[in-house]
């Protein structure tokens, strides 16, 4: 079986569920169309809360493993107890922590605030060690398949150097940029873009890649945002819009799935466990129309718990 290499940030995620937030309606604002209001100076009683493990390169990589695939976290943690604790969690999921780095520094940590009304959530996250991120490509030897996510630190220098691995090795990417990255440099994204196997987004990113690229917005249609993303010259682009499901185009045909009707806990590692999903049936050979439904098995699974890792599928349950 051909193996992946995750990388990205990993941490400890601690969430607080609450009612009392007031979803506000902005359609105004194209790269923040729904807000969230709270009191300012109050405080607010948390009847419980959950921990668990986070970060893109965790969330996909254990999705990967439980799905049969075998993957390698290539991430930064602290010389701290969370490190420790990532590390050992890993390993419970059978997700190969060789490529684990330890720095003298906090591990990732992030405080997300779940309104328990919709199921959405705020994330205040602290990357101290995610910053620290550099690639060495001799740590990728091996690997058949990259899946690049949610990159802190100098995230254009280590992906210039994924693509350079690619280059040379015949790996294959898969890159799912967050909105840092766009925010800093979504020129430097779309171009990119061009060297990946599959190119994740949801339907913001997408919208903020476009403007931000220069591109003629005419429309915030899904179809017409696949083909124009498609014109960085990713082979396979996905994109997602929560609830409304997920939608994959390959040049010639686009797949569409409806998201599955479940009242969500938390949205926490929806994405991801949607990539990973996709990811492992494309490995596998799956078609594309498979590889969503996939995709949207092991999201719409997530979503009943709270973090990215505890509502993931096995490959016997998602076929089933």
């Amino acid at each position: 079986m051909k193996k992946v290499v995750c990388i990205g940030s990993s941490g400890k995620d601690i969430f607080f569920p609450t009612r009392e937030g007031v979803i506000v309606e902005t359609p105004e604002d194209l790269e923040s169309q729904k807000k969230i209001a709270f009191e300012l100076g109050a405080k607010f009683h948390i009847n419980d809360r959950f921990e668990s493990m986070g970060g893109c390169a965790v969330n996909v990589a254990c999705g990967l493993a439980r799905l049969g695939v075998p993957s390698a976290c290539y991430t930064v943690v602290g010389n701290d107890m969370i490190g420790r604790w990532l590390k050992e969690e890993l390993d419970k999921e059978s997700v190969d922590t060789g490529l684990v780095v330890e720095e003298k520094c906090l591990s990732g940590l992030s405080a997300i605030v779940v309104d328990q009304n919709s199921g959405e959530r705020i994330i205040f996250s602290n990357q101290e060690a995610n910053e620290r991120m550099q690639l060495e490509e001799d740590k990728l030897t091996g690997a058949d398949w990259i899946s690049v996510s949610d990159l802190n630190g100098d995230w254009k220098k280590i992906l210039d150097t994924v693509v350079g691995v690619s280059e040379h090795s015949g790996a294959k990417i898969s890159f799912n940029p967050r909105g840092k990255n766009i925010q800093e440099d979504a020129g430097k994204v779309f171009e990119l873009a061009a060297k990946m196997e599959i190119f994740f987004v949801n339907k913001d990113e997408a919208i903020e890649i476009l403007i931000a690229s220069n591109a003629e917005l005419e429309s915030q249609d899904e179809e017409y945002l696949l083909k124009e993303l498609k014109k960085s010259g990713a082979k396979i682009v996905v994109l997602t819009d929560g609830v409304r499901g997920a939608w994959a185009y390959d040049g010639e045909k686009i797949e569409h799935d409806e998201a599955t009707n479940i009242n969500a806990v938390d949205t926490t590692g929806a994405g991801d466990a949607f990539s990973s999903g996709f990811l492992a049936a494309y490995i596998k050979g799956k078609d594309l129309e498979e590889c969503v439904k996939w995709g949207i098995k092991n999201g719409g699974n997530v979503v009943k718990f709270y973090g990215g890792v505890e509502g993931l599928l096995k490959e016997s349950e998602i076929e089933k």
